[in-house]
């Protein structure tokens, strides 16, 4: 397993049975990741945990001894390694709502609002999903100060500040867009992303991007005099940055165009790696409920951050020192940052439910969808058009023992949530039957 992908600083002597102890447990939280066997059980994760904690005080306790409490060296970067599995076989296992949970999407979130601070341009909207995102993890945290080591928790909230300093950054930069002006702002950057995305297809739709070079060229000609009028001719404010963002679609088109698609030789392997991955994980978000264990997320993350972390000074180089042309650099960069809002998507649709008990969820989830669009068409003519819901909600109902899920002698994590899942489907069969009864005695 490769490490983060932060260069390293040396090592202190003192430190290295600590850095010892981390390669030793990362390599168990490895090999318990790949085993796909069995189901992961919260004692193994939990174990883990402890392990990598007890690390964490002894380094503080060197660290703080030698006076250099904010080192960052190799320990650090293994640390990073063994937090980020731990918090997705949190995920795994079904305790989403714990404080190492938050470890993985707090990581992502901070690059994506890097990436959003670098390219400057975004949405209200964007920004808001994230505000939402922050607001969930600080609960999760506040209700984690009784179970969870303080050192984790302290180490959780600086990062969640650091990362909403960036977002009210971000915000400030958008304070002097009028109202009037957010509606052209938000197209722009929808077609910014769209001809980002063109960029990258199989076979390059350059219909599709003169399309959208058609659609600015006619949001340029609704300009006076260099500017966008508000409806009653004013002049709103916030014109720099729509203009600006205007020219930088323009210039963006006509690059596309201009490629066709084809990106820079020098940099082919990092494309085909890097769409590869967005591929990957764009078929991950179709097929989350049945294919995904939130731990394979990690190879991707890792993946992306050596990628991401090999730019100098922003720009991709290739091995003798130049660097990559503007339609390299943005494409490559587009993909990167779809990458990291695919896992920031499946990380926050991750249902707090073991993968134990995935199967039995998923199956309720697709009883629910099923009696609701029954429901919805009008219900049914006759209680006998139930019975094949009735026989599978009695069959799932009967795998419990004592209102629980069991495997073998285990009870996994999400009992709750497929309880209510399964309470939910038995009422709406039986309000669709109760409905289809007094139809037929109306009818008599």
């Amino acid at each position: 397993m490769s490490d983060s992908p932060v260069i390293n600083a040396p090592l202190d002597p003192e430190e290295k049975p600590i850095l010892d102890s981390l390669l030793y447990i990362r390599d168990k939280l490895s090999l318990l990741k790949q085993d796909r066997s069995t189901y992961i059980k919260s004692k193994d994760v939990l174990s883990l945990y402890n392990e990598t904690i007890k690390q964490v005080q002894l380094l503080n306790d060197v660290r703080e001894e030698r006076k250099k409490p904010l080192e960052n060296n190799r320990v650090d970067n293994v640390l990073e390694d063994c937090f980020q599995l731990i918090s997705l076989f949190f995920l795994t296992v079904g305790r989403n709502n714990e404080a190492p949970a938050v470890y993985s999407m707090c990581s992502t979130v901070k690059r994506l609002l890097d990436h959003l601070s670098e390219a400057n341009f975004y949405t209200a909207k964007d920004l808001d999903g994230i505000e939402s995102t922050f607001a969930t993890m600080r609960a999760t945290l506040q209700r984690g100060k009784e179970s969870y080591s303080p050192h984790l928790l302290t180490l959780l909230e600086n990062r969640l500040d650091t990362c909403h300093l960036i977002l009210e950054e971000l915000y400030r930069r958008l304070v002097n867009l009028s109202p009037e002006l957010v509606p052209t702002y938000e197209k722009l950057v929808s077609i910014l992303r769209s001809m980002a995305a063109c960029n990258t297809r199989n076979t390059f739709p350059a219909g599709e991007v003169r399309a959208f070079q058609d659609q600015l060229l006619q949001m340029q000609a609704t300009m006076v005099d260099g500017k966008f009028l508000g409806n009653d001719s004013t002049i709103p404010q916030g014109q720099e940055i729509v203009s600006n963002l205007l020219n930088r679609c323009l210039v963006w088109a006509d690059l596309c165009l201009e490629k066709n698609g084809k990106i820079d030789e020098r940099f082919k392997t990092t494309y085909d790696k890097l769409l590869e991955i967005r591929n990957q994980l764009e078929k991950l978000t179709l097929t989350q409920a049945w294919s995904l264990r939130e731990t394979d997320l990690y190879n991707y993350q890792r993946q992306l951050d050596r990628i991401d972390e090999s730019r100098i000074d922003g720009n991709f180089e290739d091995a003798q020192g130049n660097k990559a042309d503007l339609h390299t650099q943005r494409t490559l960069l587009y993909l990167i940052r779809r990458s990291y809002a695919y896992i920031y998507g499946l990380i926050w649709s991750s249902e707090p439910v073991s993968e134990a008990l995935l199967p039995v969820f998923n199956q309720l989830q697709t009883l629910r969808r099923c009696l609701l669009e029954v429901k919805k068409s009008g219900g049914v003519s006759s209680p006998r058009e139930l019975y094949p819901y009735s026989m599978k909600l009695n069959s799932i109902d009967n795998m419990r023992t004592d209102g629980k899920f069991m495997i073998g002698s285990d009870i996994p994590e999400g009992q709750g949530s497929v309880n209510a899942l399964l309470a939910e489907c038995f009422d709406t069969a039986y309000e669709l039957r109760v409905e289809a009864e007094e139809n037929s005695a109306s009818d008599e």
